[in-house]
C-alpha cells in the first residue's frame, strides 16, 4: 500500500504550479513551461479552447435570438456580472453566474467573475500602457502606501519582452509620463479627434491627445504567425472571443504556446482551497484543490508556486492558507494581507457635440480609442487631491432619422438616415489611494459552494475620489469649450467599485517585510517559493490600464524563479 501512496504522490508532483490561467497566469504558464519546468496550471472554471469554444464569434446580428439583448431569464443569474461593459447576449457565456461564488459586501462592490481557461483575458478592454517612474515613485513622493521596491528601469526590458510577443499597437509619442514601447502600426484617429489633439497641443503644454495603445495585431510579425494568429479584422466583436487571434488573450497566445512545449498540464474545474506550508521545511510544498464536480479535496505538489487567481481570489487563497507558522494567512506576519486594496475610478464622463467638419464622417470600425495621459499632479502637487487621472477619448459622427409625417412619408423619412453632429466622449480612469481600511477578509461563518470561506469586501470611494472627479469634469469642460464643442454634459456614472475589472492590492510589493507582503521579485517575504504576480501585488494603481504591467512583472518573476531554482536557492 505504501508503494501505491508513493506512486500517487509522484503523479501529483510537478516542478511548478500556477494558480489561474488569465492574463498573468497565462504568462506564468508560458514562461515556466518554456524554461523546461513541468508545470501544472490550475483553473477553477471550465476549459475554453481558442476558436473551438467561441460559440457566437461568427454569428450575424439577426442570428442572435434576442438581437444582442440579454433576456430576463438569464439576467437573473447575473445581477452583478451583467453590470460589466462587456456583458451581452453574445458574450454572457464568458461570465460566471453570481451564485457560483457568493460574497459579502460591507460596502457596495461589484465582483466581476469569468471563471474559465483564459479568465477575463477573453473580455478585457485590451488597453496597454507602460508605467513611468512618475507612477513607481508616486507613493514615496506623495506620502501614501509604501515605496515600490522597483522602478521603471527594472521593468522596461520586460515590457519590451511581453509587448513583442503579445503584439501592441501604438505611436511613439515621446511622453515622459507614458514611456514608448515596441509598437505595431497605430490605429487612426478620426478627424475631430485630430482637431482636439491640435487644439490641446496649442493651448496646453502639459496635455496630450494620442491614439490609444492596444493589444491588437495591426501588422502581425513572424512571432505572431508562429502563434497561429492573424491580423485584427476590426470587427469589434472581441468579447465573443476572436477566431483570428487578432487581439491578445491567454487562449490564443500564452496557453497554446505553453502547451506546445509538452511541459504544461492544464487542469480546469479545480477550485484552489489553500497553499500547503510545511513548518519543518520552512516553505510551501503544494496546493489543496477542491474538484468542482466531485467536491473531492486533492493535493498537488511543486517546488515553486505562482498565485495568479485574480486579486480577490488570490487574497482569499492566501488568507485561507493557514498553518502553525502562519495562523492568519500565508506569510501574513505583519497582518497586512487583504489590506490596502484599491481600484480605478471610472465614474467620470464628459459628453459633447461638435458642429464643425460636417463634410466629413468616420468609416468602418476601430477596436480602440484615443487617449489622454495623466496631466495632473505630475511634477508637483497642484490640486486638492492626490495623484490624477487619464481618459479615453473618441469622436464619431452621429446619425438620426426624421420621424415627421404619416404613412409613406414617415416610412421614407425613417429609411433616409441622416448624419448629425459629431458625438464627443471622454471617460475618466482615476487613480484611487490604497488605504488600510480598504480590505478583503474571510468571513468566520459563511462558506461558498466548495466549503471555502466567503470573502467580506470593504472597498469604496473617498473624499479624494470626489475631488478628483470634480476636477476631471472642470478640466474637460474647459478643454471642450476651447475646442469649440457644444452641448457639454459632465456625467457622474456612480459606477460601483469593482465593475471595471481593475481591482488591485492586498498582497502589495515593498522593500520592508514589516509593511509589505512581497519583495521586488514578487516573492512572499516569509515564503520565498511562492510568487504573486497578478493585480494583488500592486502597491499603487497609477492611471494606466494594469494588464501590461502584470504581464511584465510575471515574466520577470518567472525568469528569476527559474534562475533561483537552478542555483538551488528554491
Amino acid at each position: 500500500m505504501s508503494y501505491i501512496h508513493i506512486d500517487s504522490t509522484k503523479a501529483r508532483t510537478y516542478d511548478a504550479i500556477v494558480i489561474g490561467s488569465g492574463i498573468s497566469g497565462g504568462w506564468a504558464a508560458k514562461e515556466l513551461s518554456e524554461k523546461g519546468l513541468k508545470t501544472l496550471v490550475l483553473e477553477r472554471g471550465r476549459d475554453v479552447k481558442h476558436v473551438t469554444d467561441y460559440p457566437t464569434t461568427n454569428l450575424n446580428p439577426w442570428e442572435l435570438e434576442h438581437r444582442g439583448r440579454v433576456p430576463l431569464a438569464i439576467l437573473k443569474d447575473y445581477p452583478i456580472g451583467s453590470k460589466n461593459y462587456a456583458f451581452r447576449e453574445d458574450s454572457a457565456h464568458f461570465f460566471t453566474k453570481d451564485a457560483e461564488q457568493e460574497y459579502i459586501q460591507d460596502r457596495p462592490y461589484d465582483w466581476i467573475k469569468a471563471y474559465q481557461v483564459g479568465g477575463r483575458s477573453l473580455i478585457w478592454g485590451r488597453q496597454t500602457q507602460r508605467w513611468s517612474d512618475f507612477d513607481f515613485e508616486g507613493p514615496a513622493r506623495d506620502g501614501f502606501a509604501v515605496d515600490w521596491p522597483i522602478r521603471y528601469a527594472d521593468l522596461a526590458p520586460w515590457y519590451s519582452y511581453v509587448e513583442k510577443f503579445a503584439g501592441i499597437t501604438g505611436n511613439k509619442d515621446g511622453l515622459p509620463t507614458l514611456p514608448d514601447g515596441e509598437f505595431l502600426p497605430p490605429h487612426e484617429m478620426s478627424c475631430v479627434e485630430k482637431h482636439f489633439q491640435k487644439q490641446v497641443s496649442q493651448l496646453y503644454k502639459d496635455r496630450h491627445v494620442i491614439i490609444g495603445r492596444a493589444a491588437h495585431l495591426t501588422q502581425p510579425q513572424p512571432i505572431h504567425h508562429q502563434q497561429g494568429r492573424a491580423q485584427c479584422q476590426h470587427r469589434t466583436l472581441c468579447d465573443r472571443g476572436c477566431p483570428f487571434g487578432g487581439y491578445y488573450s491567454s487562449n490564443s497566445t500564452t496557453i497554446p504556446w505553453a502547451a506546445k512545449t509538452g511541459n504544461m498540464t492544464l487542469r480546469p474545474h479545480s477550485v484552489v482551497h489553500s497553499i500547503i506550508y510545511d513548518d519543518k521545511k520552512g516553505k510551501a510544498t503544494g496546493v489543496r484543490v477542491v474538484d468542482a464536480h466531485t467536491k473531492e479535496m486533492i493535493e498537488f505538489y511543486a517546488r515553486i508556486i505562482f498565485v495568479n487567481a485574480s486579486p480577490l481570489n488570490t487574497n482569499l487563497i492566501l488568507l485561507n492558507s493557514t498553518s502553525s507558522r502562519f495562523p492568519i494567512g500565508l506569510s501574513n506576519d505583519n497582518g497586512l494581507l487583504g489590506k490596502y486594496m484599491a481600484f480605478h475610478s471610472y465614474r467620470g464622463r464628459v459628453l459633447a457635440e461638435y458642429e464643425g467638419q460636417l463634410d466629413t464622417t468616420n468609416d468602418g470600425r476601430r477596436p480602440n480609442s484615443s487617449y489622454i495621459p495623466r496631466f495632473r499632479n505630475v511634477y508637483k502637487q497642484e490640486t486638492d487631491f492626490l495623484r490624477g487621472y487619464a481618459a479615453s477619448f473618441s469622436a464619431t459622427r452621429g446619425t438620426y432619422q426624421r420621424q415627421e409625417g404619416l404613412g409613406l412619408a414617415l416610412k421614407e423619412n425613417l429609411h433616409n438616415t441622416q448624419l448629425g453632429n459629431w458625438q464627443i466622449y471622454a471617460g475618466m480612469m482615476g487613480e484611487t489611494i490604497p488605504k488600510e481600511s480598504s480590505t478583503v477578509q474571510l468571513d468566520k461563518q459563511l462558506t461558498d459552494l466548495y466549503g471555502l470561506p466567503q470573502l467580506r469586501i470593504s472597498i469604496g470611494y473617498d473624499d479624494n475620489d470626489a475631488r478628483m472627479l470634480k476636477d476631471f469634469h472642470e478640466q474637460f469642460t474647459e478643454m471642450y469649450e476651447k475646442a469649440g464643442f457644444t452641448n457639454i454634459r459632465p456625467v457622474d456614472t456612480k459606477r460601483t467599485p469593482g465593475n471595471e475589472n481593475h481591482e488591485m492590492g492586498g498582497v502589495r510589493m515593498g522593500g520592508d517585510p514589516k509593511t509589505s507582503l512581497l519583495n521586488k521579485w514578487n516573492q512572499l517575504h516569509s515564503c520565498k517559493n511562492v510568487f504573486v504576480t497578478d493585480g494583488s501585488c500592486m502597491t499603487s494603481t497609477s492611471t494606466q490600464n494594469p494588464s501590461l504591467t502584470y504581464m511584465a512583472l510575471t515574466a520577470r518573476a518567472a525568469d528569476y524563479a527559474v534562475k533561483q531554482m537552478k542555483a538551488l536557492e528554491l
